[in-house]
C-alpha cells in the first residue's frame, strides 16, 4: 500500500505543475448557455490564463489586509469563477469557504456567522435572483464580514467589483503564502455540514481533501490530461471530491455544466470530447436506462449518491465503451467510491477502503482513503485519511456552540442508518440520519423547518416524502400558500423549502 498523498502537497502546487507542464492547454471550460442564468459570456481558459487570474484574485485579497487563514465566503454558479476564486483565495493564505447556490439569508447567515467569515464573494445574479443584493443582507447580519466582493456587470454600491480580474491580461503570477507547518496539514477548506441544530462548519486539510479526491481519481483509473465533465460546483465534499481535485490530479480540461439541461450536457460531451462525466445517481440512472450512454465518445461516469440509502438496490447499469463508477456520499464526512462490476454496484464493506478496489491484490499499488465501521446504534462511522478531524474554529468545542464532532480514535459517526449482513463484513446503508432531509444534493432539518413554518402558519404543514429522481421530496399544506411562501421567501429560506408549497409538492426550484 502506499500513503493517501504527500503531506508537503497543496492544491495550488497541483495546479501550477499543469501550468508549468501546459501552460497553453485548456484548464477550464464554461457552460455553453452561461449567459441565460449569469453575467458574462462563456469562457474557455488555458492554464496560463487561469493562473494568471488566480494570481489577481489572490493580489486583490491581500491588499483588503485580512488576516492569514481568514475564512472567505463564496457563493457562484458552475462556471470558471468558481473554481479560480477558490484557487485564488488559498494562493493568498485564505480559506475558501463555499455556499451552496440555492442558500439564501437563514442558511447563509447562520453558517457564515459559526465560521467567523471575513469577507464574502459573489455574483450580480444566478438565473433571476440578486446575489449580490443577498451578499449585502448577509454581511449586515454577520458582524465579521468586513468586504463584500462580486464579479458581474452591475455590482450594487458598497460591494467590491471583480470583473476587471478576470477581463484584463494578468500580471506576474503571485507567490502563494508560505506557512510554517506542513503544507499539507494546514486546513484548505471549510464546507458545511446540515444538522438539526443548523449548518455546522466542517474543515478539511489539503491531505484530507486530497484523499478524497485521490480516491475517486484511483477508482475511476483516471487518465492524464483527460477532460473532464461536471455538473457539481466546488461548493461541498463532493463537488471537490468528484471534480476539482481528480482535475488537479489529472492535469486536464475541466468542463462546468450548470444543471441540469441534458441538451446542453449533449454538446457538451461531444464538443469537448468529454471522456469523463460526473453526474448525480438519479441523472444518471435515468440517462442510463434510455441508452444515453451508449452513443458517443467512450465514457466513464461517476455518479453522485447523497442519498447512499438508494444506492444497494440500484438497477444495472450496462453500456459498451462505459465504466462507471459509484461515490457514496456520506454527507461531508466522506465520499466512498466504488466501481461497478457487471452493471451492478458494489458493496459496502467494512474496515480499510481500498483504492482501486476492483481487481486489488496484495501486490497492487492500492491506497487507503478511509475506515469504515459500524456503532453499537446501528450507524455508519467513518475514519481515515480524507475524514475531518478538526473541529471549526479552533476551541469551539469547548463553547458549547454547534460544531464538527470527532469521536475517540477521530471516528465520525456519519448519522446513516445501516445492517451488516450476513458474512459480517458487507454493510448495507438503510436510512439517512434522524431528522435530515435530503432533497437531491440539499439537505434540511426538517425540525427547524417545522420550527420556521410554526412562527409563519401554525396550521401549516411540512413533511419529507420518498422520492426517486431527488431521494427525498418536501411537501407542505397551507390554507394560504401564496402568505405563506412569501413569508418563506421573505425569511430567507431556501427556494426548494418555498417550492414546497404547491399543488404538486416540491420539484427543481427555478432559481
Amino acid at each position: 500500500m502506499i500513503p493517501a498523498a504527500p503531506a508537503s502537497i497543496t492544491l495550488d502546487d497541483l495546479f501550477r505543475r499543469s501550468v508549468a507542464q501546459h501552460p497553453q492547454a485548456v484548464a477550464l471550460s464554461d457552460p455553453p448557455n452561461r449567459e441565460s442564468f449569469t453575467d458574462g459570456a462563456p469562457r474557455r481558459l488555458t492554464f496560463a490564463q487561469a493562473d494568471g487570474i488566480v494570481s489577481a484574485i489572490a493580489e486583490r485579497l491581500r491588499a483588503m489586509d485580512l488576516p492569514s487563514d481568514a475564512v472567505i465566503g463564496i457563493q457562484l454558479p458552475n462556471i470558471a469563477e468558481n473554481v479560480l476564486t477558490i484557487l485564488g483565495v488559498l494562493r493568498a493564505g485564505l480559506i475558501p469557504a463555499p455556499l451552496p447556490q440555492l442558500w439564501r439569508r437563514a442558511d447563509a447567515t447562520t453558517a457564515l456567522k459559526r465560521a467567523e467569515a471575513k469577507a464574502l464573494i459573489t455574483c450580480c445574479r444566478i438565473g433571476g435572483f440578486d446575489h449580490c443584493e443577498l451578499a449585502r443582507s448577509v454581511a449586515a447580519d454577520v458582524f465579521s464580514i468586513r468586504f463584500v466582493c462580486a464579479f458581474g456587470a452591475r455590482v450594487s454600491d458598497g460591494v467590491v467589483a471583480l470583473d476587471d480580474l478576470i477581463t484584463t491580461e494578468a500580471r506576474n503570477p503571485a507567490a502563494a503564502i508560505k506557512r510554517a507547518s506542513s503544507a499539507g496539514a494546514n486546513i484548505t477548506v471549510v464546507t458545511f455540514e446540515t444538522r438539526n441544530d443548523g449548518p455546522v462548519p466542517v474543515a478539511r486539510s489539503h491531505l484530507e481533501l486530497l484523499s478524497a479526491g485521490i480516491g475517486v481519481f484511483c477508482e475511476s483509473r483516471l487518465e492524464r490530461r483527460t477532460t473532464i465533465l461536471s455538473t457539481y460546483a466546488p461548493a461541498s465534499l463532493a463537488g471537490f471530491a468528484l471534480a476539482v481535485v481528480p482535475w488537479l490530479l489529472a492535469g486536464g480540461t475541466l468542463v462546468l455544466h450548470y444543471p441540469f439541461d441534458a441538451e446542453v450536457l449533449a454538446q457538451q460531451r461531444r464538443e469537448e470530447g468529454c471522456g469523463v462525466l460526473i453526474l448525480p445517481s438519479s441523472v444518471a440512472s435515468l440517462l442510463a436506462e434510455s441508452g444515453w450512454f451508449a452513443h458517443g465518445v467512450p465514457t466513464t461516469v461517476i455518479a453522485a449518491w447523497s442519498a447512499p440509502e438508494r444506492l444497494a438496490a440500484s438497477a444495472a447499469w450496462r453500456a459498451e465503451d462505459c465504466k462507471f463508477v459509484d461515490v457514496a456520499i456520506f454527507g461531508e464526512a466522506a465520499a466512498i467510491p466504488a466501481q461497478r462490476v457487471g452493471g451492478r454496484p458494489a458493496a459496502l464493506r467494512l474496515g480499510p477502503v481500498l483504492t482501486p478496489r476492483s481487481g486489488a491484490s496484495e501486490t497492487a499499488r492500492t491506497v487507503v482513503v478511509a475506515d469504515l465501521s459500524v456503532t453499537q446504534a446501528n450507524t455508519v462511522a467513518l475514519g481515515g485519511p480524507m475524514v475531518p478531524r478538526q473541529c471549526f474554529p479552533p476551541g469551539i468545542e469547548k463553547s458549547g456552540e454547534p460544531h464538527w464532532e470527532i469521536e475517540l480514535g477521530g471516528l465520525v459517526d456519519s448519522g446513516y442508518t445501516c445492517r451488516i449482513e450476513p458474512g459480517g463484513d458487507t454493510v448495507t446503508v438503510t436510512g439517512p440520519p434522524s431528522g435530515i432531509v435530503g432533497v437531491g444534493g440539499y439537505r434540511f432539518s426538517l425540525s427547524a423547518l417545522q420550527k420556521l413554518l410554526a412562527g409563519i402558519d401554525p396550521g401549516a404543514t411540512l413533511d419529507a416524502l420518498p422520492a426517486a429522481l431527488t431521494g427525498q421530496r418536501l411537501v407542505g399544506k397551507a390554507a394560504d400558500v401564496a402568505a405563506v411562501q412569501a413569508a418563506l421567501a421573505e425569511a430567507g429560506a431556501n427556494p426548494l423549502v418555498v417550492s414546497a408549497f404547491t399543488p404538486n409538492g416540491s420539484g427543481p426550484a427555478r432559481h
